[in-house]
């Protein structure tokens, strides 16, 4: 338990145990990184006036959760009713599911409303609202729920100017015995915008599709208790959430090579990584072998359409430190082919067999997704100072 509220954790004791003696691969997290990354978003929201409410998809472990979240409430955002079921079963009470609800996954929100969790539903439709309607008054229980402000063309949610839209999914709930909270947005097309002042622009849309919406619903009498949004280049661009009442955003904590490429943190930052070790040469085809393959790093290639293609990772030595244009360029199942970037003059370095290397990932959520615990370091002395547990699937 924490000091300062019901929140219980599970939380490993300090390893004392070198990178050497890790079986690869595994994930390695730079402890003063991931420590400097989580203290800046904290002091963003705190600076914008805002709540932070962070997304626990990226790290998905209970231990993390606690240092991520912020206030007594400890307010989080989840993806799936598994981490909300195990999360609320830690003590975070306070959870937004981000996805759309699908109506066979009511019976276990009731029951976890039941339980004590103040679980709210995210929404675009009126025949969700509909499903949220019915399952509440037959479970004689008021699901809360947002709705889903489409600020960009990314993906889901309502128009923030589609009045009669807005106004019937807010009534089929209200007056269908659930519980409506307000509104919430995800500029998914931040991922996509290149520079501050790209992402900045992405920030003040997102702001105005939520608060447009929040002032047609209020003008309504649907007044929105929560108006949310959220991402993480949007986070660290923006400059006023006036009529925004809490953030939301996940990665950050240990950012990756596509939150690089698009310029919203630098390489510096990256805290994740993946271990690896040398198992062999094609010294014909300047490739290095390593035993980390997609199963191990994720298939996403989100850096390919970034001016920067990283491949499947970019390579690093044992400390952390990248080589120069070393990456890793072919995944298979288990094996990795790491080879000079196509087009660089860099030279290959010499790397033995048995020899370590630390991969950053282009997508540390889809990475950290392919293993069940973390291995804490203090900068590059190779020392793990703890292991933190993760949990995996759906």
């Amino acid at each position: 338990m924490t000091a300062t509220s019901a929140i219980a954790i599970e939380v490993a004791e300090p390893q004392g145990e070198s990178l050497e003696a890790l079986e690869t691969p595994c994930l390695i997290v730079d402890g003063p990184i991931y420590d400097r990354n989580v203290a800046r978003m904290k002091d963003r929201a705190k600076a914008l006036g805002v709540m932070l409410r962070p997304h626990l998809k990226t790290t998905k472990s209970t231990e993390l959760a606690a240092e991520l979240t912020v206030g007594p409430d400890h307010a989080a955002t989840v993806s799936t009713l598994k981490e909300a079921r195990i999360f609320a079963g830690a003590g975070f009470n306070d959870l937004i599911y981000a996805v759309g609800i699908a109506p066979g996954k009511l019976p276990d929100v009731i029951e976890l409303i039941r339980g004590g969790c103040d679980l709210k539903l995210v929404l675009d439709s009126v025949a969700q609202a509909e499903e949220v309607a019915a399952a509440s008054r037959a479970g004689n229980v008021a699901i809360p729920a947002l709705i889903e402000i489409d600020c960009d063309g990314h993906r889901s949610g309502v128009a923030p100017g589609d009045a009669e839209t807005l106004l019937a999914i807010a009534r089929t709930l209200c007056d269908g015995g659930a519980d409506f909270r307000g509104v919430l947005t995800h500029a998914g097309e931040s991922y996509a915008a290149l520079g501050k002042d790209a992402q900045r622009r992405a920030a003040e849309e997102e702001r105005d599709a939520v608060v447009i919406a929040a002032a047609l619903l209020a003008d309504a009498d649907f007044p929105c208790r929560i108006v949310s949004v959220g991402s993480t280049p949007t986070s660290l661009a923006a400059t006023d959430l006036t009529g925004v009442t809490e953030l939301r955003a996940g990665v950050y904590s240990f950012f990756d090579l596509v939150m690089a490429g698009i310029g919203a943190c630098t390489i510096d930052d990256i805290a994740l990584s993946v271990l690896s070790t040398v198992i062999g040469h094609q010294k014909d085809k300047g490739w290095i072998l390593i035993d980390a393959g997609w199963m191990a790093m994720s298939r996403d290639r989100g850096t390919s359409k970034l001016p920067v293609d990283q491949g499947y990772g970019l390579v690093c030595d044992a400390e952390g430190r990248p080589y120069e244009d070393l990456v890793l360029i072919s995944a298979n199942q288990e094996h990795g082919v790491v080879a000079i970037r196509p087009g660089s003059a860099a030279a290959l370095p010499e790397l033995e067999i048995g020899d370590l290397v630390r991969i950053l990932p282009n997508h540390a959520c889809s990475t950290a997704a392919q293993h069940d615990r973390y291995h804490f370091v203090d900068g590059g002395d190779g020392q793990v100072t703890r292991t933190v547990s993760r949990f995996m699937g759906w």
